[in-house]
């Protein structure tokens, strides 16, 4: 990166029939449709009902995220227009050379394979333009669905404690899943980023 731990803005990412763009404020209302769904709360911390009034706040949250280089949060689109879904990159590590992806789609356009396509051509981004080496999802065990995604993208199941996350409907826990590249370094060199994110430094 550029600059360290500041992340690019604004961007739109192409490919495999998706594109992925900055939020917009006239997105607001398929943005309220899409989060107010059972799914997304039980596997997410989004406040529920998600009305009018939480949508205003989270494209708020997404805008400071984004012009703050923070985080990148994304609308899934199929060709730049409706938003469809969203990916995210947030939590960068520049010494670790590590981040955060998150994803969801809306239950009216599930099944198209549109998490899978975002979740690679972030992943892709990340990887070659970001210079990051090691991808992290979190997980619950139960969410079936979106381990199939991940999966479905190469990430893999690592041996990290579970991480404890409140929602709205109580509590779930998270597991961890990794993609690094091919040769990206031995799983003693994975073992001692690992030990450095619990213990707060390099090892």
């Amino acid at each position: 990166m550029t600059t360290p731990g500041r992340l690019p803005y604004p961007i739109s990412l192409t490919g495999d029939g998706i594109t992925l763009r900055e939020w917009r404020d006239e997105d607001l209302d398929e943005l309220v449709a899409m989060l107010d769904e059972p799914d997304i709360a039980r596997w997410t911390p989004m406040p529920s009902p998600f009305d009018v009034e939480a949508g205003i706040a989270y494209l708020k949250r997404a805008r400071q995220g984004r012009v703050s280089g923070q985080r990148m949060q994304l609308a899934i689109t199929a060709d730049g227009g409706k938003p469809l879904g969203e990916v995210l990159l947030f939590g960068v590590d520049v010494g670790l050379r590590e981040a955060e992806l998150g994803y969801l789609v809306g239950a009216a356009h599930r099944r198209r394979g549109l998490a899978r396509r975002s979740l690679t051509l972030l992943s892709g981004y990340a990887r070659s333009t970001l210079s990051l080496n090691r991808l992290l999802l979190r997980i619950d065990a139960g969410n079936t669905a979106s381990i199939a995604v991940a999966r479905g993208c190469g990430y893999r199941l690592t041996g990290e404690p579970p991480i404890l996350q409140e929602g709205p409907h109580g509590s779930t826990s998270l597991d961890t899943w990794e993609s690094v590249p091919t040769g990206g370094g031995s799983r003693m060199e994975r073992l001692r980023n690992v030990a450095a994110r619990r213990y707060g430094r390099r090892v």
